[in-house]
Parts: structure tokens; sequence; C-alpha cells
């Protein structure tokens, strides 16, 4: 009876070790489950089977103990992929490597455009849905009231499920960070009195280029703008000002109907940025090209013609837009 008793103790250990290693699946599609706050292996490995996940809970929970690693299972939304064993799916309980989501922020958005794809996106908690802009600005800074402009735009990683003040905070502090790193360096003849004004530039040159290697002569234009007193008079900044009145074309009473982001009837930079510029409109706003160009226009393909004259300007007008 020893004999036969032993025996079945190493198949069985045979087999545990076996199925330890053995992919728990091996084509499906990634099986999402939940380990809740306060679960120990027992708890985790029903919860995982609950969720689908093919992993009979006994062996899960035996599995955990025999590492040692029962007590050190991360709460969180995790997936299972195909080719997972149960000693990998162990280690990715207690690592805490959560199923990751991701968002894109693109350049040139509005804030407005930003609110609406987190609003959309399924795999964030949308704790701040039901905020108004201030209220939500409330949560992420103490030190701006408006949005626009201070948010990072790019791809943004997070665990699924994750709230969305966590994105708007992430991005709120990257925009600021590469602010900052743009205006340590900035050219010191520059007319801005704040990097605030700084970052209201580069949201009118990203919208006033799709062409990046033209960005810095953009630049160059307002600033020696600015600098002599003339208006900016460029079209996003109307744009931005009519908000939804906008049908996609611009008017002539567009650009004679003030508001305060019109170039074409005030003075000055805007009240606040028009759009959320990345790096390289932060870049040519604070480092913008050695030109005294005061105008430019479309050529129609993608690339502006820049003038240093209203005559040159008004040859190149009729060349290309008329």
């Amino acid at each position: 009876m020893m004999v036969w008793g032993t025996l079945a103790a190493v198949a069985a250990g045979g087999y545990f070790a076996y199925w330890a290693r053995r992919p728990i699946t091996t084509d499906e599609p990634a099986i999402a489950f939940t380990i809740a706050a306060g679960s120990g292996a027992g708890t985790a490995s029903q919860q995982m089977a609950d969720a689908g996940v093919p992993v009979p809970p006994i062996l899960f929970n035996l599995l955990a103990r025999f590492t040692g690693k029962s007590s050190r299972l991360k709460a969180g939304a995790y997936e299972l992929k195909p080719g997972t064993t149960p000693l990998r799916l162990i280690q990715q309980l207690v690592r805490g490597e959560f199923a990751q989501e991701s968002l894109t922020i693109i350049e040139g958005w509005t804030f407005k455009q930003m609110r609406l794809a987190m609003a959309a996106h399924k795999g964030l908690k949308h704790d701040t849905l039901a905020l108004s802009d201030k209220e939500l600005m409330a949560l992420v800074t103490p030190d701006f009231r408006r949005p626009e402009g201070l948010f990072f735009p790019d791809t943004y990683l997070f665990a699924k499920n994750a709230s969305d003040l966590q994105i708007f905070k992430q991005a709120h502090a990257m925009m600021l960070s590469h602010l900052a790193e743009a205006w340590d360096k900035r050219d010191p003849s520059l007319p801005y009195k704040t990097p605030y004004e700084a970052l209201t530039m580069a949201s009118i040159v990203e919208k006033e280029t799709g062409q990046k290697s033209e960005r810095t002569m953009i630049a160059a234009v307002f600033v020696n703008r600015l600098k002599l007193g003339m208006m900016l008079q460029t079209d996003p900044t109307v744009i931005y000002g009519m908000g939804d009145k906008y049908d996609g074309k611009i008017h002539k009473r567009d650009l004679e109907t003030d508001t305060p982001y019109n170039t074409y009837t005030r003075n000055g930079l805007p009240p606040t940025p028009i759009s959320l510029p990345g790096v390289q409109s932060l870049t040519a706003a604070l480092a913008p090209a050695k030109s005294q160009a005061l105008y430019f226009v479309s050529r129609g393909n993608g690339t502006s013609q820049f003038s240093y004259n209203l005559n040159d300007h008004n040859r190149a007008v009729n060349q290309y837009q008329r």
C-alpha cells in the first residue's frame, strides 16, 4: 500500500509540475478578469474561474501557496493571453502586470475634442464625465481655470478601468514639463511675458501648418508681428472664437465679427491657447526662425509662400489663391 501511495504521490506531483508549465490557452482570444482588493490566492482563483479563465481554482491556489506567493497577488484588471502558463500567470499577478489600454490625443485637437475622445473610451472609468471644464480643472491643478492648450497630445497607456482623471493629470503634467523645457531654452528677445503666452503662440502655430518643417517660419512671422504691434490676423483664432457656429468655411463677415479670439479685430495674442500643441510647435514658438518675414500664404500644396512686405504678399495671394 505504501508503494502505491508513493507512486500516486509521485504521479500527482509530476502532473502538477507539468500542468504548472503548460499553456492555459493556445489560440483563444485574451480573457479579461479582475482581482478584487484584499483577495488571497483562494479568492483570486475563484474570481478568475468566474471570469472564464480555464484554471482549476484548487490547483491555482495550491500553486500560489507552493511558490510562496499566495499573499503577494495584486488587485487590478488583467488579461490572460494565449500561451500563458499557470506559473507565468502567478508572476503576472505578483508583479501587477495589469491589462493595458491606450488613448491617443492628437496634436492640434481642442480640449473639447480631447474630452470627447476620453468620454468615448470604453477602457476608462469616467469619473469626470459629469463635470464642467471649470470643475475638472479644479481637480487637475489649482494654477489654471481654463483648460485649452494645457494637456499634452501623446499616446497614454493605462490599466483597464483607470480613472479618466488620472489621464488628465498625466497629460497636464507632461505639457507643463515640455513647456518648461522649451521656455528655459527660449530666445531672450521673444515678446512673451509668461510661458502661458508662449503656449498660446504654440497652439496657433500648431493650427496654422501641417508642414513640420515650416513651423519655425510660421512662428517667426507671428513673433515679428507682435514685436511691431501688427495684428496677427490668423484664421484659426477666428474659427476658435466662432465655436459651434463654424460650418467648415470662414467668410468675410466672420473676420469682421469681433470676439476675444478674432485677431483681425484685436491686437496681440488671444486670451487662451486655441489647441493642444505638440513638442515641435512648442519649440517653434520659443525658438522661431531667424527671419524678418511678416506674411505667408498657402500655395495650395501644403506649403506656404513667405513674404517680407505687403506688395510681395499681395502678389503671392494673386498667384496662389485666385
